[in-house]
């Protein structure tokens, strides 16, 4: 089993109008304007969960999708290629006083579902305005990689395959994200931004999207039969993944000052975990080859630590328990195996084998979508 958190698909945002602040020049313009409009409140309505559509109609709308996130997705898909059509020929005319006055006037506002100061706030979320219009894009794109993700937890169980693929979408969103939009926002240093709209924490989300991919893979290969030895090096490789995540966090201490204490336990939990299976899979290998002495140093090792990493939260705290209560039980039988075969001497500390990783997972590029339509406006 995985850990799960679903807390980053969790934005809120303002509403926004656009044909009430851009002067179109055209009907067609203006037709383009109305249906950004119309496309952006359902999402607003949906994430903000201020809609009043019935479950029935709401799928109805979406041509039989009865995923709330499918849906979701949905949206944020025809969404984003007219938003990247509005952006292209606002670059344009991006230097004209009237056009920067527009953008002003958008108010452009989104929540962090990351930050510990918007999820403990009674008042509800505290909003982050920019007046970028690749704000608007990022967050947007932000969320929708976050939903790729979370339809990637929600269909696990059912399809091993598209989850993995899933993942991997998500963390290329983010890549594209840490690479190509929110670089363009660091020129704003004084204005207050969420945790989202940094190129570091969409480099943190995407290494954890590709660590959930590959720790799909190896569910993957364990029905497959793969041999204990590569399954010990790709649970290796996930804490390994995780490891990096944490590193950039902890490099950023000014920018993530803010940052939800249970966002720092998923990826610390997660990392200590696929640590746990990687020492039980290396024990197993190396019982294999006839070295049982080394195999119960490894696991009296894997157990010292893991119980020491035990997590808060209910849910992850379980599944923790049954490895650690899964690799005790194999530790007394590989004991009780020396003591009364082998009567091999236990290693311990530097005489233990050291775990090697292995990453496989990697993202799939996003490409994004423009609807090429010509704008026109009143400048």
């Amino acid at each position: 089993m995985m850990l799960h958190y679903l807390q980053p698909a969790k934005l809120q945002s303002k509403k926004i109008v656009f044909e009430d602040v851009f002067s179109a020049r055209d009907p067609a313009t203006l037709e383009h304007l109305k249906e950004l409009s119309s496309r952006r409140r359902v999402i607003e309505e949906s994430i903000n969960q201020s809609s009043f559509i019935t479950e029935a109609i709401a799928r109805e709308m979406s041509g039989g999708l009865t995923s709330h996130c499918l849906r979701d997705l949905q949206k944020l898909e025809q969404y984003l290629p007219l938003l990247e059509n509005l952006i292209f020929h606002v670059d344009l005319v991006c230097s004209n006083h009237r056009v920067l006055c527009w953008i002003l006037e958008l108010q452009i506002r989104w929540s962090s579902a990351l930050s510990s100061s918007s999820l403990f706030n009674l008042r509800g979320p505290k909003f982050f305005q920019i007046d970028n219009l690749r704000y608007e894009l990022g967050m947007t794109l932000y969320l929708y990689a976050a939903l790729l993700r979370e339809r990637a937890i929600e269909i696990l169980p059912a399809d091993l395959v598209q989850s993995a693929t899933l993942f991997r979408e998500a963390s290329g969103v983010f890549q594209h994200l840490a690479n190509e939009v929110f670089p363009s926002l660091q020129s704003a240093q004084s204005v207050e931004r969420p945790l989202e709209a940094t190129p570091s924490m969409c480099t943190v989300m995407s290494i954890i999207c590709l660590a959930e991919a590959q720790a799909v893979t190896i569910r993957k290969a364990e029905e497959k039969g793969t041999t204990v030895g590569l399954l010990a090096k790709l649970h290796y490789g996930i804490t390994e993944l995780l490891g990096e995540a944490t590193a950039i966090v902890y490099s950023n201490t000014k920018e993530y000052k803010d940052i939800s204490s249970s966002f720092l336990e998923f990826i610390s939990s997660c990392k200590a975990l696929h640590e746990l299976r990687s020492r039980k899979y290396l024990a197993e290998s190396v019982k294999i080859g006839e070295q049982v002495g080394v195999a119960v140093g490894v696991l009296r090792d894997a157990l010292i630590n893991g119980k020491r990493e035990l997590p808060g939260e209910e849910s992850w705290r379980s599944i923790f328990g049954k490895e650690i209560d899964a690799a005790a039980d194999m530790l007394r039988k590989f004991e009780n195996e020396n003591e009364f075969v082998w009567h091999e001497k236990i290693p311990s500390g530097d005489e233990l084998p050291r775990l090697q990783g292995n990453k496989i997972a990697n993202a799939l590029p996003y490409h994004p979508k423009r609807w090429e339509r010509e704008l026109n406006f009143k400048i």
